[in-house]
């Protein structure tokens, strides 16, 4: 795991954070953590589902360039 993986995990966290506080301003410390929880790992997830999408997208123009290069 990379540091940019790390610090785009930490800013979902800030953001979610954030969020729960323009939601409900007087958001409790708990109400809080979670939101640092849960953003921290819909980060990591989103991150791994572009790099999962940007592999297929790899993998998916290399077979559609093989039968050009045998014809």
């Amino acid at each position: 795991m990379g540091i940019l993986d790390t610090l785009g995990e930490v800013v979902g966290a800030v953001a979610a954070v954030e969020g729960a506080e323009k939601l409900d301003p007087n958001a409790g410390l708990l109400t809080k953590g979670i939101a640092a929880v849960a953003g921290f790992k819909g980060a990591g997830a989103l991150e791994s589902l572009v790099g999962k999408k940007e592999g297929e997208t790899e993998s998916t123009e290399a077979d559609a360039q093989a039968p050009d290069a045998q014809a």
